[in-house]
């Protein structure tokens, strides 16, 4: 495939790519057989800002490959493999939740650029997954659902989105900090997604937390983490209708690992 020069790119129409990024950033060029074939082997290399973008864009790939007649079997496949609800982990699985702290306040403060906030932390949020070896469930409003087969790949990512969410340049210098929760279990799988007490439990933990820290809990806390992991033991909390959990921070060096006490629940003497 000969490489696409920086004239001939600005020429194209943004018709001539299967995605465009919300920064204007053109990806995946299909104008011609070659290239087509090049997006086809790259596409799951690309972080989408959402299920729609990449949905839009796979579409627009397909309808490329088609023109070309080409039969993509081995990258429909794939994307049914890496996007497809009958792909995420059963048995013993380790989740994350995260939300925005003070969401409402942001967008109050922030009007219509609150929209980019979200756009942004949900592109961050799914990048870290991705590099952690870990599955998106679901992402609406300022949430966003994660799992894993195994805990140390969670706590990897919430580490990660944390770095991030600190250095990304929000709109106005405000600051975006995430909420974060981790905890496992046996969930069913459904048509839905996952279903059962697991799922609660996690969403009851990161409701607990400030933004910034990560709890998580004793169900999924790791016997052995890398050195650098600090973990703080926090007691053993009430969740609403859950009962008892006993729960743990888990931070680095380089964040901040100081907070006040759960925001919500009850600590068991």
């Amino acid at each position: 495939m000969a490489k696409l020069s920086a004239g001939k790119r600005k020429g194209l129409r943004d018709s001539a790519f299967a995605y465009v990024d919300p920064k204007g950033r053109r990806r995946l060029p299909i104008h011609d057989e070659s290239h087509v074939r090049n997006a086809l082997s790259r596409f799951n290399q690309v972080v989408f800002e959402d299920d729609g973008a990449r949905n839009r864009a796979r579409t627009r790939l397909l309808n490329a490959a088609k023109r070309y007649g080409l039969m993509p079997v081995g990258f429909v496949t794939g994307q049914l493999l890496s996007h497809g609800r009958r792909d995420l982990p059963t048995g013993a699985v380790t989740f994350l939740m995260t939300d925005i702290e003070e969401s409402t306040a942001l967008m109050l403060q922030l009007e219509e650029r609150y929209s980019k906030v979200l756009a942004d932390a949900r592109r961050v949020s799914r990048a870290a997954v991705r590099r952690a070896g870990g599955w998106e469930v679901d992402a609406r409003a300022d949430e966003y659902f994660a799992v894993f087969s195994h805990a140390p790949q969670a706590i990897e990512a919430a580490i990660d989105i944390q770095r991030h969410f600190r250095d990304h340049p929000w709109p106005d210098g405000v600051a975006v900090r995430a909420r974060m929760g981790i905890h496992g279990g046996r969930p069913t799988m459904s048509e839905g997604g996952y279903v059962g007490v697991s799922v609660h439990t996690v969403a009851r933990i990161t409701a607990l937390a400030h933004g910034g820290q990560i709890i998580v809990s004793r169900a999924v806390l790791p016997v052995e983490l890398p050195a650098e992991i600090v973990v703080v033991e926090l007691g053993e909390h009430h969740l609403r209708g859950l009962g008892g959990h006993s729960l743990f921070q888990v931070s680095v060096a380089d964040l901040r690992s100081e907070f006040s006490v759960l925001a919500t629940g009850r600590l068991i003497p």
